[in-house]
């Protein structure tokens, strides 16, 4: 057990202007939805979980922040990357979160899924992160 976290994307005029609470079997069942899973995987990256549960937080979220789903717009994106650069991505504990170390295949799958997903934006595509754990 552990934390498992993805990237996915979807038609973006699937989700309106739908922010969370997105229900991922539906949206696969969709045909119309044009579902692209796992356009990122990480594991036990905690820090970057932490950072994406505040924002599920900022955008009206108060569900516990497993099995819950946040879209990524590209001003989110476009935060993110500051944020990493400037070193405030933190060690969000748990259980089943793992260590404080952020290792170097967390931070080159973290610059590979920004730079995918904004040719996922550019392709009119929606990106969502969603975890298990």
């Amino acid at each position: 057990m552990g934390l498992d976290m993805y990237a996915r994307s979807v038609k973006a005029e699937v989700l309106g202007d739908q922010q969370i609470d997105f229900n991922f079997n539906q949206l696969v069942d969709r045909g119309d939805a044009d579902f692209k899973g796992d356009l990122a995987y990480w594991r036990k990256f905690n820090h970057l979980h932490g950072w994406m549960e505040n924002l599920y937080v900022e955008k009206g979220g108060m569900a516990v922040f497993n099995c819950e789903a946040v879209r990524l717009m590209p001003q989110d994106i476009d935060r993110l990357e500051r944020d990493m650069a400037a070193g405030k991505l933190r060690h969000t504990p748990g259980f089943f979160f793992g260590d404080d170390a952020i290792h170097p295949e967390d931070w080159a799958a973290l610059r590979k899924f920004i730079a995918d997903a904004r040719a996922e934006f550019a392709k009119g595509r929606a990106v969502l992160y969603d975890s298990w754990w």
